[in-house]
């Protein structure tokens, strides 16, 4: 059992956090409107298994010494930005491409980046240590109250990142165009080495 007024309000919480621009809509935003909605729902499912992950490890108590040793904390910050470094770079590279063998990947491969991605940040694993504890009621059992509010938390980035896909992923045709292909990739890409350099300062300790 849950206290409803402290699970609308985590839902909120959780809700607008998602919806400010971060690491996740970046490379969904990217990978939808160059390869297809395919693709971005292979992405997304890798997404949410990386959040599952993390909402575990958190529920473990793993998460609390990422929180608490800058050394950990520190590692995984640098990791997950010079991944999405990385994947902005393949972007602008396979700018212009149209071979499926240089612009096409598996879907495994969609997934396992996804998964990647979530599991290098550390403002996930954070966020389940600082603001989910704030939702949790001290009349109730702690630990059925954590791994709900998790889960609603996964459902609701879910939702948002499958919402983006689907808009994403319908101006395929139009920039199927060898130039508009090219110009669409280099804009994504620069945009998410900015949300790579945010994510890095912003968290920063």
């Amino acid at each position: 059992m849950i206290d409803p007024n402290l699970l609308l309000g985590f839902a909120f919480t959780a809700l607008i956090i998602e919806l400010t621009p971060g690491p996740n809509m970046a490379w969904l935003a990217l990978l939808s409107a160059t390869e297809g909605r395919r693709a971005g729902l292979a992405a997304s499912g890798g997404i949410a298994l990386g959040l599952l992950m993390v909402a575990a490890i958190s529920a473990l108590g793993l998460a609390a010494l990422i929180d608490r040793s800058p050394l950990v904390y520190e590692l995984l910050r640098w990791a997950g930005s010079l991944f999405l470094l990385y994947l902005a770079w393949e972007g602008w590279r396979a700018a212009g491409e149209s071979s499926p063998a240089v612009t096409k990947s598996g879907a495994t491969r969609h997934a396992r980046r996804g998964f990647v991605i979530n599991a290098l940040n550390p403002k996930a694993a954070v966020f389940y240590v600082t603001v989910l504890p704030e939702f949790l009621s001290p009349s109730m059992p702690a630990a059925p109250q954590a791994i709900t509010l998790a889960l609603v938390s996964v459902g609701i980035a879910t939702m948002v990142h499958l919402t983006l896909v689907m808009m994403a992923g319908s101006i395929q045709a139009f920039i199927a165009d060898e130039s508009r292909n090219r110009l669409t990739r280099r804009i994504l890409s620069l945009a998410l080495v900015a949300v790579a350099i945010w994510l890095f300062i912003s968290a920063a300790r």
